[in-house]
């Protein structure tokens, strides 16, 4: 593999424990360049995110390199040539060069090799196989960088083999073009994923929502995900999918990307979030967000005031609201005024309780909650200006006419 240049490393590629790593390497004499994200993103001057280096020697031997310099090494995927290497706190993946043997579509079986080229050949696009000596030599075997000048995302060789070998790809392919990506599409990309777009109910629920998520996270992910639904790559895990003109107009109003607020805009208004939830696999917590975003009531009242918007923010939370609020781009009134008293305003808590009512000689059982409910629905429609001990005075109230 030739040269192709020279780049700028940032200092996360050239601190002291990348330095302490690369000497270790050397001494054991292994070969080891970056790879992947970390060099695509520093061609593009963007962060770092994890740094990935691939190596010359089996994974054995990168072990008991690292350990004989006196570094953390773990087998993190032996079989697979990963170890994970772990320098003065920052962590590392060091991968040996391979090939693929034997695909299923999803996983492969790999042999290790000593070829760079072999190695870069069996990435999916070509700015995932730049590599980068710890100098900033660059080597570019299929002209990833001038893709990347471009805004092209394309596959390495035969498009239909490369997602044949591992059909995740037709994913990875929308979501790189969301974030790296500009119209037009590469042609026998899009074609290779739309054909193969019908196999991808075999995937895991996880991976898809991972997939999806990291897309919609993207600065502006709306061409890249209505490219996904023309090619049929939703047809099987979102059909709730409901086109952009909404996403478009949360992006407007948002301050910073949200996947999973992006998602419930564009779903249909009454897409069932639970059924989506267990087939995403998303997590209790995403389940129960997507639920609300989703859900009919409370009809943001964006129209009526600050008194309105304190009442809705203590009904459902302020995190809750502000999603609700930001998903309401077709209801009246000030929506900008509204985040901002969300993003100001603390909800108080109610100022009497349960034991309250006790000491007004009341019996524990569900007369206590009617009760407090009662004073709370009361106090709200007071716009919270009721201190304990008017709240005191109405719950004595409604305790005596009860």
């Amino acid at each position: 593999m030739k040269p192709a240049g020279r780049i700028d490393l940032p200092e996360r590629m050239r601190d002291p424990a990348m330095a302490r790593l690369f000497a270790a390497l050397d001494a054991a004499d292994i070969a080891a360049r970056f790879v992947g994200g970390c060099v695509r993103n520093a061609v593009l001057g963007s962060g770092i995110d994890d740094i990935d280096i691939a190596v010359r020697k089996p994974p054995e031997t990168v072990m008991l390199t690292l350990r004989a310099a006196k570094l953390k090494a773990i087998p993190t995927g032996l079989k697979h040539g990963t170890v994970t290497a772990i320098v003065d706190g920052h962590t590392f993946e060091l991968t040996t060069l391979r090939r693929d043997e034997e695909t299923d579509g999803r996983h492969a079986v790999v042999a290790f090799t000593d070829d760079w080229l072999e190695d870069a050949s069996r990435r999916d696009f070509t700015f995932n196989a730049l590599y980068a000596d710890r100098d900033g030599t660059l080597y570019d075997p299929f002209e990833g960088r001038a893709d990347l000048a471009q805004h092209k995302v394309r596959f390495i060789g035969d498009p239909d083999l490369r997602i044949a070998e591992d059909r995740l790809r037709v994913l990875r392919f929308f979501r790189f073009h969301a974030w790296y990506g500009a119209p037009p599409l590469d042609g026998p990309s899009y074609e290779a994923c739309a054909r193969h777009s019908g196999a991808l109910g075999s995937l895991s629920g996880e991976r898809v929502a991972k997939e999806v998520l990291r897309l919609l996270a993207a600065p502006d992910p709306a061409d890249a995900i209505e490219a996904m639904a023309d090619a049929g790559a939703l047809d099987h895990w979102l059909p709730e999918y409901d086109g952009t003109q909404r996403l478009r107009a949360l992006i407007a109003r948002e301050t910073a990307p949200d996947g999973l607020r992006r998602l419930a805009a564009v779903l249909e208004k009454d897409a069932d979030a639970p059924t989506i939830g267990k087939r995403l696999k998303l997590s209790t917590q995403q389940a129960l967000r997507l639920e609300i975003m989703l859900a009919r009531e409370p009809v943001m009242d964006v129209a009526g005031g600050a008194r309105a918007w304190r009442a809705q923010i203590y009904g459902v939370g302020t995190s809750l609201y502000i999603d609700r609020l930001l998903l309401a781009v077709d209801a009246a009134g000030d929506w900008r005024a509204a985040l901002a008293l969300a993003q100001s305003w603390t909800p108080p808590d109610l100022p009497v309780s349960g034991s309250d009512a006790l000491k007004l000689g009341l019996k524990p059982g569900p007369k206590v909650g009617t009760l407090l409910d009662a004073v709370e629905r009361w106090w709200i429609a007071g716009d919270f200006t009721a201190d304990r001990a008017a709240c005191l005075a109405e719950l004595e109230r409604l305790a005596k006419h009860t």
